[in-house]
């Protein structure tokens, strides 16, 4: 999609009441009337609202905070531009086993901000409220709450509209434990604009915004401990992930899995964290305690039972066609709809709306395999089910195919042999890959594309695979599955007897 269309006109609007002579002159909400109405302006609903807008329908939408929600702000793109900085500090390390001498990088915490800060500010123009109002969707920068099941309201309008899509996204979630709340905890939301590198960082939490920002820490020069109640990385390959956590570890993480924090409280200045585990309690004690124990919808002061729309803890109640259970004229998109919190996911929820509501297409939320990546080094990357997944699902038709990066060429030559590609296979038939390495996240999508394209296992070895490159693995993957096929002993007696014919 381009900027270069031409610009709507405003929605429809009604006639509102006058204020009576000798009122206290204040200003009525103006009445408007819209194809389609978005709450909240992150991935889903910003891409809702552009898709509408460049068909030519009337959309309004409604975002009380930061245009481009918690992706741009505070979720993956200050992530990773904070990655990107830690991986050169990493860089500078390690530069001696290549023949570099390069002593212990300095970390300036201020410099590093301003380089989160301009790749915010670089992408903020394509989330603008500007952008938008280009493309002729009206935009209003407040709170927005159901009035009646068709109906939205704000502080200074009230929008009537055929089709109402919630994408308020999703907040980070607060574990009840018990002195939590009376300290000064950071989330993702706030970790980014703190004054000074922490010299120890407490992370509550190994999934995956906790282990990348415990190992972007340590690579900054803080000291970092992680307490997670499981193991780390619980939602991807079980041996994937621990070779993620086996590489924080040897760069100087404290990984303490299967703990449990049961208090916490404020000791002389420092966060003390009580941690229960196997072994008995470990007491952890550090200057600043991030909190990464997961994402909660966002559903409060909406007023959703007025919309008749259903919800639980998980968000709104939708089919897998993304329609409220409940209201036919809602839908919900993204985090909030409880499938899924990808900034990826909400963008293709974003295209099933557009395709279902104005198309009529039969896409569904769950029409494709949803891939996730974990951007540590080595990134772990899954799409599709894990091994164990598909052995709970489909039991012994399961088999596994895979290929290391330590006889891959391309990683060989870069000395980051880590890994390698695992692909799930049911009777054959690609159902789920796992990688874990460098550039784990892209290489992940060559699978994803079979997948969706629901091609067969073959389509992964029948192309040539440019050499040396780290994407070779999933070929070779695929390869050896056929291996036996392809040089057993059928295959040799075949041979021999073809070989009778000049």
């Amino acid at each position: 999609m381009t900027d270069e269309q031409p610009t709507q006109q405003e929605p429809r609007s009604e006639e509102t009441e006058t204020a009576t002579p000798g009122d206290t002159p204040e200003r009525e909400p103006r009445r408007l009337k819209a194809d389609l109405v978005v709450i909240g302006a992150g991935s889903g609903g910003l891409s809702a609202a552009a898709g509408a807008a460049m068909l030519g329908l009337d959309v309004v939408l409604f975002e009380r905070g930061e245009m481009g929600g918690d992706c741009l702000n505070s979720g993956c793109v200050p992530s990773k531009a904070l990655i990107s900085a830690a991986k050169y500090a990493a860089a500078a390390r390690e530069s001696e086993a290549y023949g570099i001498t390069s002593g212990e990088p300095r970390t300036n915490w201020p410099k590093v901000q301003a380089h989160i800060r301009k790749a915010i500010d670089t992408i903020a123009p394509v989330d603008s409220q500007e952008r938008f109002e280009g493309l002729g969707v009206t935009v209003i920068r407040e709170h927005a709450h159901f009035t009646n099941p068709h109906t939205v309201a704000s502080e200074s309008a009230i929008v009537t509209a055929k089709r109402i899509v919630i994408a308020t996204g999703s907040r980070p979630a607060v574990p009840p434990v018990p002195g939590l709340n009376d300290i000064d905890y950071l989330t993702n939301e706030t970790i980014f604009d703190i004054p000074e590198l922490p010299e120890h960082l407490v992370v509550l939490g190994g999934g995956p915004i906790g282990m990348e920002m415990a190992q972007a820490f340590r690579r900054l020069g803080s000291d970092v401990t992680v307490i997670e109640m499981g193991r780390v990385l619980a939602r991807s390959d079980e041996e994937h992930a621990a070779i993620a956590a086996r590489a924080l570890r040897e760069e100087g993480v404290t990984i303490l899995d299967h703990h449990k924090a049961a208090q916490i409280s404020n000791q002389s200045g420092l966060v003390c964290v009580e941690a229960e585990g196997p072994d008995g309690t470990t007491s952890v004690r550090g200057t600043h305690l991030l909190v990464a124990t997961g994402r909660t919808p966002v559903t409060d002061g909406m007023a959703l039972e007025a919309g008749d729309v259903e919800h639980d803890q998980y968000g709104i109640k939708v089919s897998d066609k993304l329609r409220s259970i409940s209201n036919k004229h809602v839908w919900a998109v993204g985090d909030v709809a409880g499938k899924g919190q990808f900034t990826h996911l909400a963008g293709w929820h974003a295209s099933v709306l557009v395709r279902r509501a104005f198309f009529k297409q039969g896409s569904t939320s769950s029409s494709l395999p949803l891939p996730a990546v974990t951007y540590t080094s080595p990134e772990v990357a899954q799409v599709g089910l894990t091994e164990q997944e598909a052995r709970d699902k489909y039991g012994e038709s399961v088999s596994i195919s895979e290929f290391s990066f330590d006889e891959n060429d391309r990683a060989i030559a870069e000395g980051k042999t880590e890994g390698g590609c695992k692909l799930v296979l049911n009777k054959g038939k690609l159902v789920g890959a796992s990688i874990v390495g460098e550039g784990a996240g892209d290489i992940i999508q060559i699978v994803g594309y079979a997948m969706s394209n629901k091609m067969k296992l073959t389509s992964l070895t029948n192309f040539i695979s440019p050499y040396p490159t780290r994407a070779e693995v999933v070929k070779r993957a695929a390869s050896a599955h056929f291996q036996d096929a392809v040089f057993g002993k059928p295959a040799k007696t075949l041979v021999s007897l073809l070989q009778r014919i000049l």
